[in-house]
């Protein structure tokens, strides 16, 4: 335990005083730059909210309540820059400190060799973590100037459930980009596995989904046929895990949201200008996302697992 902490300390150090750390930083201001942009945009919104005393105004500043395209939603760009900070801080773990030389001369010293892998990956967690809390600190004190409206204690909570959400997300990219750093010997080459495993993801899935929900349940003129496609491809897009974040992040800050199926059976029935969204409470979204949070860990636990066992049995040498 000793050796883990001594590990995790210095990655921890090393990733606050690093020029990497600087690049990464500078990410986070545009984050919250476009955060505070989509805020600003959603003031007229906000303060209309405010007024009519509708409930979660300070998740607003989140999930604003205007027809903003998706690519430029806070939760969009979340979930498309948390997996370069997590490749970042991982790509280069364990094969750059190889072709330095300095994990033999670690390993050298009275360290168990898990120690070092554990440490690297818990320190690369919390600065994932401690880099989502502060844009969502950031962002909530440019809210609270904006709305003048402090967040309830279930919107805290709430909050706090989109910092662990993210930050489980981010382990699993960090968890992947650290087993191509062990799998392969030269960093280019663990860098653009990670980066291609994340293109994969972000842009091919969907498009995949789509053509294989048209072979296994093709488009008719009935509702049920429009249907089952629907639910085919929103099963195939939960594959990926940035879809499983996207999700679980709107329901933990949208208490309003309704699931895709909900919408398009609606949809089908014609009824949904019928129907307005009751607020679901905190319990009922945590048991909604659970089942999506549950996957993110288990492919974060999948990765570290393997990783692990792997550097664990191979044999490092001095050079």
């Amino acid at each position: 335990m000793q050796g883990m902490m001594t590990v995790f300390w210095k990655e921890l150090a090393d990733d606050f005083t690093s020029k990497r750390f600087v690049i990464l930083f500078l990410v986070v201001l545009l984050a919250v730059g476009f955060a505070i942009f989509i805020s600003v945009q959603a003031i007229d919104a906000l303060k209309e909210a405010v007024t009519t005393g509708t409930h979660f105004v300070f998740l607003m500043l989140f999930v604003p309540p205007i027809d903003l395209p998706f690519f430029m939603r806070f939760i969009f760009f979340i979930a498309f820059l948390v997996p370069l900070i997590g490749i970042a801080l991982g790509f280069d773990a364990i094969n750059g400190e190889k072709s330095s030389g300095t994990l033999s001369r670690l390993l050298a010293q009275p360290i168990y060799r898990d120690s070092v892998i554990n440490g690297k990956f818990l320190a690369g967690v919390v600065t994932i973590a401690i880099m989502l809390t502060s844009i969502v600190l950031l962002v909530s004190g440019i809210g609270l100037n904006i709305i003048g409206v402090a967040p309830t204690a279930e919107e805290v909570l709430r909050l706090m459930a989109f910092i662990a959400i993210g930050t489980v997300y981010g382990a699993f990219w960090l968890g992947l980009a650290m087993l191509f750093s062990i799998f392969f010997q030269r960093v280019a080459t663990s860098a653009l596995a990670s980066i291609g495993v994340w293109i994969f993801f972000f842009f091919y899935v969907l498009m995949f989904a789509g053509i294989i929900a048209s072979f296994v349940a093709p488009v008719g003129e009935t509702q049920l046929s429009q249907l089952q496609n629907a639910e085919v491809q929103i099963m195939l897009m939960r594959l990926s895990p940035i879809q499983l974040f996207e999700e679980s992040a709107t329901f933990v800050l949208g208490p309003e949201a309704i699931t895709k199926m909900q919408y398009l059976q609606l949809q089908a029935q014609a009824a949904s200008k019928f129907f307005t969204p009751a607020p679901l409470s905190f319990g009922q979204s945590l048991m909604i996302v659970w089942p999506h949070l549950v996957s993110l860990v288990a492919l974060t636990v999948i990765c570290f697992a393997i990783s692990y066992a792997k550097f664990m049995r191979e044999e490092i040498r001095s050079t």
